[in-house]
């Protein structure tokens, strides 16, 4: 499988691109994050203006004007047409009980907006205060269960609003 990557600019244009075209270029780091390129006899100015590697998002800008770049390589084709693309797993939307226990605190409200990571309660389990986190952000939709309740595990405490 030779590589290759899939570049989206702008959130418009489409362009795919392999290994062997990118060692093609001629590219000198000028200074921390600048960069000449030669291309085809064309010299181009470029600059990363931001980048979120993990994402692979990249603002670039080259001769002046600013690009939003978004790469994908060939093994993240695989994995959004097989239906498994990143964040995929943060639309939960409902938290279940890991394992039984007593609910020992409630921190958050019906309404109240949380943040991926935030604390949602304390469960007590095997004499151990767990604190369950929130899976993404979002607003609270339902809470189903009571400071001092005994749950089992995979009941239903927490609902978000989709």
């Amino acid at each position: 499988m030779q590589d290759s990557f899939s570049l989206k600019v702008n959130q418009e244009s489409d362009f795919n691109i392999t290994k062997d075209v990118i060692e093609e270029l001629n590219i000198l780091e000028i200074e921390n994050q600048k960069f000449h390129v030669i291309k085809d006899a064309k010299s181009y100015k470029v600059e990363i203006l931001s980048s979120d590697f993990n994402k692979k998002q990249y603002v670039l800008e080259v001769n002046g004007t600013s690009y939003q770049v978004d790469i994908s390589n060939t093994l993240d084709q695989l994995i959004k047409e097989m239906g498994f693309e990143v964040g995929e797993s943060k639309k939960v939307n409902a938290v279940h009980a890991p394992m039984p226990g007593l609910i020992h605190d409630i921190m958050v409200e019906v309404g109240e907006h949380v943040t991926e990571g935030q604390p949602l309660l304390i469960l007590e389990a095997m004499k151990m205060e767990n604190v369950i986190s929130s899976p993404r952000e979002g607003t609270i939709a339902a809470i189903h269960m009571k400071k001092g309740q005994a749950i089992e595990k995979k009941y239903l405490l927490i609902e978000y609003e989709s």
